[in-house]
């Protein structure tokens, strides 16, 4: 497996920037957005191996929310690779970079007010720390969505794991790189038997003491 670079991060008022630069504050407070959605900003952060039931589950979570009243969104893997994102690969470092970008967004929807929901593989178990640490230890939700390698493939919705197989997909997690389990999940689901209303259920009673 090829080193990924050992990156610390940092605050938003301490983290390294161009200079000239300077952190500037609003009027509106973070109690004063509380109030506004009835809600108290969190990311759930989804990771698993492809075909495990992330972006099924994050955009059902989300129909679930909005129609309860509560304002959020869903950063998914391939969605924000489209856009924000699509300049980077899938080796370590462009993984890494993935992470940080999207965390930081997390991070500032949340300032918004908003819930928000990550459907990303993130395989490192490094960088969902440092993304935890962007966003915030009390706002990250971590959700392990834990389907085995052998569903994922035998899933196989976009026929990744058979081009991996052939060789015509390097780095690609379950394969040819590793995937890290999370060690201090907020929650841990099992798609392969459990029907997505049960764990979308799971998912609202984790983020239900949050509404205010």
């Amino acid at each position: 497996m090829p080193s990924k670079p050992s990156l610390i991060w940092h605050t938003a008022a301490s983290r390294p920037t161009a200079g000239n630069i300077v952190w500037h504050g609003g009027k509106v407070s973070p109690v004063e957005r509380e109030h506004l959605y009835h809600q108290r900003a969190a990311t759930l952060w989804l990771t698993g191996l492809s075909g495990s039931g992330k972006s099924t589950l994050a955009f059902e979570l989300e129909r679930q929310l909005l129609d309860q009243g509560h304002a959020c969104y869903v950063l998914d893997g391939d969605n924000v690779r489209h856009g924000l994102n699509r300049d980077l690969g899938f080796s370590p470092e462009d993984r890494h970079e993935n992470i940080r970008r999207v965390a930081e967004v997390a991070h500032l929807m949340n300032d918004a007010g908003l819930f928000v929901i990550t459907a990303f593989i993130s395989p490192y178990r490094e960088d969902r720390e440092l993304a935890r640490q962007v966003i915030g230890d009390d706002r990250f939700l971590e959700v392990w969505v834990r389907t085995d390698l052998a569903t994922c493939e035998q899933r196989d919705p976009k026929g990744l794991y058979a081009k991996a197989r052939a060789g015509k997909l390097p780095n690609f997690t379950g394969i040819s790189a590793p995937y890290e389990a999370p060690d201090r999940a907020a929650l841990t689901l099992d798609t392969r038997e459990r029907p997505i209303e049960n764990c979308v259920g799971e998912l609202l009673t984790l983020v239900a003491p949050r509404f205010v």
